[in-house]
C-alpha cells in the first residue's frame, strides 16, 4: 500500500492562509466599527449640538465632531451649515465680524446664510437642518 501525500498543489500555502485570517479579521473590525445604528456618534441626527447661549449674537461656533456650523446672525435666529469649504473641503476654523473663514485659501462665507463673501470659493456653504427648543440646538 502506497502512502498518501498531499501534492503542493491541493494544500493551501502559508501565505494564502495567512491572507485569508488577516481580511477575515479585517472584516470583523471593520463591520464592528461602522455599524449604521452608532448612536454615539455625533453627527446623527438628533444629537445635541449645543445651547443656544453658546452661540454668540453675530457669530458662530463649529462644531467640528458633527461637521456644522451653528450662526445667530440676529437675537434669536439660528442657522447652521457644512464646515466643509466648498473650494476644496477643508474644515473652516474661524468665525468673526459676520464671517466663517476657511485657513486653506482664506474664502470667506455669510454667516446669515452661508453665501460667499469672498473667494476662492464660488458656492455657499450647504445649509444644514437644526432644531431649536428652549436653549438646546438639535442636529435634525
Amino acid at each position: 500500500m502506497a502512502s498518501e501525500s498531499l501534492h503542493p498543489a491541493s494544500a493551501p500555502s502559508r501565505r494564502v492562509v495567512v491572507a485569508a485570517v488577516g481580511a477575515a479579521g479585517l472584516a470583523l473590525t471593520l463591520n464592528a466599527c461602522g455599524s449604521e445604528d452608532d448612536s454615539g456618534s455625533s453627527s446623527a441626527a438628533g444629537s445635541v449640538l449645543g445651547k443656544t447661549s453658546d452661540i454668540p449674537e453675530g457669530g458662530g461656533k463649529i462644531f467640528k465632531d458633527s461637521g456644522v456650523v451653528v450662526t445667530q446672525p440676529t437675537a434669536g435666529e439660528f442657522k447652521a451649515f457644512s464646515s466643509k469649504c466648498t473650494h476644496q473641503g477643508c474644515a473652516v476654523t474661524g468665525i468673526a465680524n459676520g464671517v466663517i473663514t476657511c485657513p486653506c485659501h482664506k474664502s470667506e462665507f455669510s454667516v446669515t446664510d452661508g453665501s460667499v463673501k469672498k473667494g476662492p470659493a464660488t458656492q455657499a456653504l450647504p445649509e444644514q437642518s437644526i432644531t431649536v427648543s428652549g436653549d438646546s440646538i438639535t442636529l435634525a
